[in-house]
């Protein structure tokens, strides 16, 4: 079984809660081994014209680079990093923690548990201020 379809959820999942303004974070996490990527962080930021973009920023151990995608565009760039080198993403709302998860045999899984964050992020709460959202 393949994880694609799984991960596929766990993107509708994050358009799902950028859509209902309850998206805290983002990030990718656990990597296969020791690698020079350490983590990507996917953040929203709100752009001159009152529609927002995604900053993807991938740390490595000696630097961090930062790129701005739309939504679909990072989701699509996130799959690319999904066991290569990651195994986990890991997606923060304020309704629940949402992590998806690949293991060894390539199946994928969605895990969801109590939020950590009580409040959305603070680009998320000034989108809706601003009705981007």
């Amino acid at each position: 079984m393949s994880y694609e379809p799984i991960f596929a959820l766990f993107c509708e999942r994050v358009k799902e809660s950028i859509q209902a303004g309850t998206f805290a974070k983002l990030t990718l996490a656990k990597t296969i081994g020791d690698t020079e990527i350490k983590n990507i962080y996917f953040r929203l930021v709100i752009n001159e014209d009152n529609t927002y973009s995604i900053s993807l920023t991938t740390r490595y151990k000696t630097e961090e680079i930062e790129s701005i995608h739309t939504l679909d565009e990072a989701l699509l760039m996130l799959g690319t990093y999904i066991k290569n080198p990651f195994l986990t993403a890991l997606l923060f709302t304020t309704d629940n923690d949402v992590t998806f998860k690949v293991n060894k045999k390539n199946a994928g899984s969605i895990i969801e548990q109590e939020p950590t964050f009580k409040n959305a992020s603070p680009v998320m709460l000034e989108m809706i201020e601003k009705g981007i959202v």
